[in-house]
Protein backbone atom coordinates (compact mmCIF):
# COMPACT_ATOMS: atom_id res chain seq x y z
CA UNK A 1 0.00 0.00 0.00
CA UNK A 2 1.53 3.27 -1.03
CA UNK A 3 1.91 6.35 1.53
CA UNK A 4 -1.06 8.61 0.31
CA UNK A 5 -3.38 5.34 0.37
CA UNK A 6 -2.43 4.78 4.01
CA UNK A 7 -2.62 8.03 5.07
CA UNK A 8 -6.66 7.77 3.25
CA UNK A 9 -7.05 4.69 5.36
CA UNK A 10 -6.03 6.36 8.34
CA UNK A 11 -8.10 9.31 8.08
CA UNK A 12 -11.41 6.86 6.67
CA UNK A 13 -11.03 5.05 10.50
CA UNK A 14 -10.45 8.34 12.34
CA UNK A 15 -13.90 9.29 10.62
CA UNK A 16 -15.31 5.98 11.15
CA UNK A 17 -14.73 5.65 15.14
CA UNK A 18 -15.72 9.70 15.19
CA UNK A 19 -19.05 8.40 13.57
CA UNK A 20 -19.56 5.10 16.05
CA UNK A 21 -18.76 7.11 19.19
CA UNK A 22 -21.48 10.12 18.15
CA UNK A 23 -23.74 7.77 17.27
CA UNK A 24 -23.01 6.01 20.53
CA UNK A 25 -22.31 8.85 23.22
CA UNK A 26 -25.04 10.02 25.68
CA UNK A 27 -25.40 13.48 26.51
CA UNK A 28 -26.50 15.41 29.17
CA UNK A 29 -29.79 16.37 29.47
CA UNK A 30 -31.25 18.59 32.08
CA UNK A 31 -34.68 19.30 32.72
CA UNK A 32 -36.30 22.44 33.61
CA UNK A 33 -40.50 22.69 34.32
CA UNK A 34 -41.10 26.43 34.71
CA UNK A 35 -43.52 25.90 37.52
CA UNK A 36 -43.75 25.87 41.03
CA UNK A 37 -47.70 24.74 40.66
CA UNK A 38 -49.13 21.63 42.75
CA UNK A 39 -50.49 19.56 39.52
CA UNK A 40 -48.96 21.33 37.02
CA UNK A 41 -49.38 20.80 33.34
CA UNK A 42 -45.61 21.70 32.89
CA UNK A 43 -44.58 19.45 35.61
CA UNK A 44 -46.12 16.52 33.78
CA UNK A 45 -44.62 17.39 30.41
CA UNK A 46 -41.32 17.69 31.68
CA UNK A 47 -41.76 14.21 33.58
CA UNK A 48 -42.68 13.19 30.16
CA UNK A 49 -39.62 14.69 28.55
CA UNK A 50 -37.50 12.78 30.88
CA UNK A 51 -39.18 9.31 30.32
CA UNK A 52 -38.39 10.00 26.28
CA UNK A 53 -34.83 11.06 26.96
CA UNK A 54 -33.92 8.12 29.00
CA UNK A 55 -35.87 5.83 26.76
CA UNK A 56 -33.34 7.37 23.84
CA UNK A 57 -30.30 6.69 26.31
CA UNK A 58 -29.69 10.13 27.12
CA UNK A 59 -28.04 11.02 31.06
CA UNK A 60 -31.35 12.79 32.09
CA UNK A 61 -31.88 15.05 35.43
CA UNK A 62 -34.75 16.83 36.22
CA UNK A 63 -34.75 19.85 38.98
CA UNK A 64 -37.55 21.50 40.12
CA UNK A 65 -36.77 25.22 40.64
CA UNK A 66 -38.68 25.13 44.40
CA UNK A 67 -35.67 23.42 45.07
CA UNK A 68 -33.44 26.37 44.24
CA UNK A 69 -34.97 30.17 45.50
CA UNK A 70 -33.59 33.08 44.17
CA UNK A 71 -34.77 36.26 45.05
CA UNK A 72 -36.37 38.92 42.15
CA UNK A 73 -33.04 40.18 40.25
CA UNK A 74 -31.23 42.92 41.43
CA UNK A 75 -28.51 44.09 39.56
CA UNK A 76 -27.26 46.16 42.27
CA UNK A 77 -27.09 42.92 44.63
CA UNK A 78 -25.36 41.29 41.56
CA UNK A 79 -22.42 42.96 41.68
CA UNK A 80 -22.11 42.79 45.28
CA UNK A 81 -22.69 39.00 45.93
CA UNK A 82 -24.46 36.34 44.01
CA UNK A 83 -27.20 34.38 45.30
CA UNK A 84 -25.37 30.72 45.80
CA UNK A 85 -28.46 29.30 44.09
CA UNK A 86 -27.81 31.54 41.27
CA UNK A 87 -24.56 30.03 41.04
CA UNK A 88 -25.57 25.82 41.50
CA UNK A 89 -28.01 26.88 38.59
CA UNK A 90 -25.39 28.35 36.40
CA UNK A 91 -22.88 25.18 37.10
CA UNK A 92 -25.67 22.61 36.95
CA UNK A 93 -26.92 24.64 32.78
CA UNK A 94 -23.03 24.02 32.28
CA UNK A 95 -22.40 20.89 33.00
CA UNK A 96 -25.39 19.66 30.22
CA UNK A 97 -25.21 19.58 26.93
CA UNK A 98 -28.83 19.98 26.36
CA UNK A 99 -31.39 21.63 28.43
CA UNK A 100 -35.66 20.83 28.23
CA UNK A 101 -37.57 23.67 29.55
CA UNK A 102 -41.05 23.10 30.42
CA UNK A 103 -42.67 26.65 30.05
CA UNK A 104 -46.34 27.75 31.52
CA UNK A 105 -47.94 30.50 30.29
CA UNK A 106 -48.78 34.01 32.32
CA UNK A 107 -50.63 36.45 30.36
CA UNK A 108 -49.17 35.96 26.62
CA UNK A 109 -45.69 35.55 28.59
CA UNK A 110 -43.53 33.48 30.72
CA UNK A 111 -43.99 32.84 34.63
CA UNK A 112 -42.13 35.13 36.47
CA UNK A 113 -40.11 32.31 38.06
CA UNK A 114 -38.18 31.24 35.10
CA UNK A 115 -37.34 34.73 33.67
CA UNK A 116 -35.91 35.38 37.06
CA UNK A 117 -33.83 32.47 37.04
CA UNK A 118 -32.15 33.04 33.24
CA UNK A 119 -31.90 36.73 34.78
CA UNK A 120 -29.58 35.38 37.43
CA UNK A 121 -27.86 32.27 35.56
CA UNK A 122 -26.67 35.18 33.07
CA UNK A 123 -25.27 37.10 35.16
CA UNK A 124 -23.08 34.44 36.82
CA UNK A 125 -19.69 34.14 35.75
CA UNK A 126 -16.82 32.03 37.11
CA UNK A 127 -12.91 32.86 36.30
CA UNK A 128 -12.36 34.70 33.04
CA UNK A 129 -15.71 32.95 31.09
CA UNK A 130 -17.24 35.84 28.84
CA UNK A 131 -20.58 37.27 29.25
CA UNK A 132 -22.91 34.63 28.75
CA UNK A 133 -20.87 31.77 28.37
CA UNK A 134 -22.54 29.29 29.98
CA UNK A 135 -25.83 29.70 27.17
CA UNK A 136 -22.47 28.88 23.91
CA UNK A 137 -22.05 25.43 22.84
CA UNK A 138 -25.52 23.70 24.54
CA UNK A 139 -28.35 23.25 23.02
CA UNK A 140 -32.10 24.48 24.63
CA UNK A 141 -35.29 22.93 23.79
CA UNK A 142 -38.67 24.03 24.30
CA UNK A 143 -42.30 22.68 25.19
CA UNK A 144 -45.39 23.93 26.90
CA UNK A 145 -48.77 23.05 28.38
CA UNK A 146 -51.12 25.55 28.63
CA UNK A 147 -55.41 25.09 29.56
CA UNK A 148 -56.15 27.44 26.59
CA UNK A 149 -56.12 26.69 22.91
CA UNK A 150 -52.92 28.15 22.15
CA UNK A 151 -50.85 25.50 24.31
CA UNK A 152 -48.50 27.90 25.85
CA UNK A 153 -47.34 29.05 22.54
CA UNK A 154 -47.01 32.94 23.44
CA UNK A 155 -44.65 31.77 26.41
CA UNK A 156 -42.39 29.67 23.79
CA UNK A 157 -42.34 33.03 21.89
CA UNK A 158 -41.11 34.76 24.28
CA UNK A 159 -38.78 32.23 25.87
CA UNK A 160 -37.36 31.93 22.79
CA UNK A 161 -36.37 35.79 22.05
CA UNK A 162 -35.15 35.43 25.99
CA UNK A 163 -32.41 32.53 25.00
CA UNK A 164 -31.55 33.07 21.29
CA UNK A 165 -31.59 36.75 21.23
CA UNK A 166 -31.11 37.85 24.78
CA UNK A 167 -28.98 34.77 25.83
CA UNK A 168 -27.07 34.28 22.35
CA UNK A 169 -28.52 30.48 23.05
CA UNK A 170 -28.92 28.12 20.35
CA UNK A 171 -32.79 27.27 20.38
CA UNK A 172 -33.82 23.93 18.56
CA UNK A 173 -36.07 24.69 16.02
CA UNK A 174 -38.59 21.55 16.47
CA UNK A 175 -40.91 22.77 19.66
CA UNK A 176 -44.25 21.32 21.13
CA UNK A 177 -47.48 22.56 22.73
CA UNK A 178 -50.34 21.16 24.26
CA UNK A 179 -53.49 22.52 24.21
CA UNK A 180 -56.30 22.36 26.82
CA UNK A 181 -54.12 20.61 28.96
CA UNK A 182 -56.86 19.84 31.38
CA UNK A 183 -58.19 16.96 29.42
CA UNK A 184 -54.63 16.43 28.09
CA UNK A 185 -53.16 13.84 30.12
CA UNK A 186 -54.51 10.37 30.93
CA UNK A 187 -54.77 9.24 34.15
CA UNK A 188 -51.14 7.87 34.08
CA UNK A 189 -50.12 11.50 32.97
CA UNK A 190 -49.70 9.78 29.35
CA UNK A 191 -50.37 12.17 26.43
CA UNK A 192 -54.24 11.44 25.12
CA UNK A 193 -53.44 12.15 21.58
CA UNK A 194 -50.73 10.83 19.54
CA UNK A 195 -49.60 13.75 17.64
CA UNK A 196 -48.65 15.41 20.51
CA UNK A 197 -46.65 12.17 21.75
CA UNK A 198 -45.15 12.05 18.13
CA UNK A 199 -43.80 15.85 18.40
CA UNK A 200 -42.39 15.55 21.83
CA UNK A 201 -40.62 11.87 20.69
CA UNK A 202 -39.59 14.57 17.53
CA UNK A 203 -38.41 17.39 20.22
CA UNK A 204 -36.63 14.82 22.53
CA UNK A 205 -34.50 13.73 18.99
CA UNK A 206 -33.40 16.80 17.93
CA UNK A 207 -32.52 17.71 21.62
CA UNK A 208 -30.60 14.77 21.61
CA UNK A 209 -28.97 15.18 17.94
CA UNK A 210 -27.96 18.95 18.59
CA UNK A 211 -26.59 18.22 21.70
CA UNK A 212 -24.31 15.39 20.49
CA UNK A 213 -23.07 17.92 17.83
CA UNK A 214 -22.36 20.65 20.06
CA UNK A 215 -20.51 18.98 21.92
CA UNK A 216 -18.47 17.50 19.94
CA UNK A 217 -17.12 20.78 18.85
Amino acid sequence: MRGDERQDCMVCHRRLVAAVWFAMSSPRILIIPGSLRTGSFNVKLAALATKELALADADVTRISLADYPLPIYDADVAKSELPPNAIRLKQLVGNHGGIFIASPEYNASITPLLKNVIDWISVVRERDEPQLYTFQNRAFALGAASPGRSGGMQSLITLRQVLAIGCRAFVVPEQMTIPNAAEAFEMNDELKDARAAAQLKLVVRKLIDYARMMGDR
